[in-house]
């Protein structure tokens, strides 16, 4: 027993001696590339929430290790290495701080990751604690940022919910969530374009499946439910905006009528385009497309296009000459969007954006 005890301390005396050996990066280093709405409150520990929160850089060295302090212990990330973004590795973040090796055996040289959030705020808020290289490895000078910038409002379309679940299986399951194969993700990367996701699952514009909506949510800078933190929306501007809302709206009220007293066509039209110029308030120069589907909101019949459409034909006399509609046509499939849905949906966006500004 006295045997086993010393080669076990052995064992983690020689664990603790290469961790370090390593190559500490502070999340505060200056090569590291942050993308989307990330709380610097503490540079050294930045906090992220939002769906498609990401965090680039180049590097050197044979491994890469990824140090987070998870919250709920219920978050997702997506890693990708030298940009391949086909097969990334899938990192499940276990509740507090921990370390996770990601890459290892790499080749001499220049090496890239790139690590995303699949999950969203309602999976709690995670602490980038840094990053660990090899010996003797370092962090190389960011690649330059894509010149465009896109923004996206959505709800559970948008941030990707259950897109990698089974077509027969469930698609309410925090692993089978990825917001970076989602339409948004998908359209920003094949229009070359930064991509900010204000995104959350059953969110509305009059009512959602929790006490606050998107009115009351678009503002944080923190995505955790709904609270008092404050984006600065100058800090990142967008050239085009794509607006997904109101799928939630129709259930909870067109078809549960969950929201009493009940608001007429007239009353719908004016709480979506009171959120819309509000968008247009913080963005005046920017392309906004105020798109719907593809669920059941743009099924045969249903009366939620025809809401979009007036609020931006109002806008339009109004005198905003910036503004379109687009809607993604209800397939049949009664769960949420899968990736191939996803994919058809980008492909749809992402030639109507090329079309309207010769992207």
């Amino acid at each position: 027993m006295k045997r086993l005890l010393i080669s076990l301390a052995l064992a983690a005396l020689a664990h603790t001696g290469a961790a370090l050996a390593g190559t500490p990066i502070a999340p505060d280093n200056k090569n590291l590339q942050y993308t989307g709405r990330i709380d610097f409150s503490a540079p050294a520990a930045p906090v992220i929430s939002w769906p498609n929160t990401a965090i680039a850089g180049n590097f050197t060295g044979s491994t890469l290790s990824v140090k987070l302090d998870d919250e709920r212990g219920k978050n997702y990330f997506n890693v990708f290495l030298d940009g391949d973004l086909t097969y990334p590795y899938v990192l499940e973040a276990a509740k507090g701080e921990q370390t996770y090796l990601v890459g290892q055996g790499l080749a001499p040289g220049r090496h890239s990751f790139l690590i995303t959030k699949r999950t969203e705020g309602e999976e709690g808020p995670t602490t980038f604690r840094g990053l660990e290289l090899a010996d003797g490895g370092a962090l190389l000078p960011p690649s330059p940022r894509p010149a465009r910038r896109i923004e996206f409002f959505g709800d559970s379309i948008t941030s990707g919910m259950g897109n990698e679940g089974a077509d027969n299986g469930r698609d309410d399951l925090g692993k089978d969530k990825n917001s970076f194969m989602s339409y948004a993700a998908i359209t920003a990367r094949a229009l070359n374009a930064e991509l900010h996701s204000t995104s959350q699952s059953g969110i509305g514009v009059m009512i959602s499946w929790f006490p606050f909506t998107m009115p009351d949510f678009y503002d944080q800078l923190s995505a955790v439910g709904n609270n008092d933190s404050k984006w600065d929306f100058g800090r990142w501007t967008p050239d085009v905006v794509v607006i997904n809302l109101l799928q939630n709206d129709s259930w909870l009220i067109g078809r549960d009528h969950k929201l009493q007293p009940e608001p007429d066509a007239a009353g719908r039209i004016a709480a979506y385009q009171a959120f819309v110029a509000r968008v247009r308030q913080l963005y005046p120069k920017a392309y906004i497309v105020c798109a719907l589907g593809s669920m059941e909101a743009t099924k045969a019949g249903s009366e939620w296009p025809g809401y979009v459409t007036t609020a931006v034909e109002h806008l339009r006399k109004g005198g905003d000459a910036r503004i379109d509609t687009l809607f993604f046509p209800f397939t049949g499939y009664g769960q949420h969007p899968r990736i191939k849905q996803h994919q058809a949906n980008a492909a749809k966006l992402t030639a109507f954006i090329k079309g309207k500004l010769g992207w």
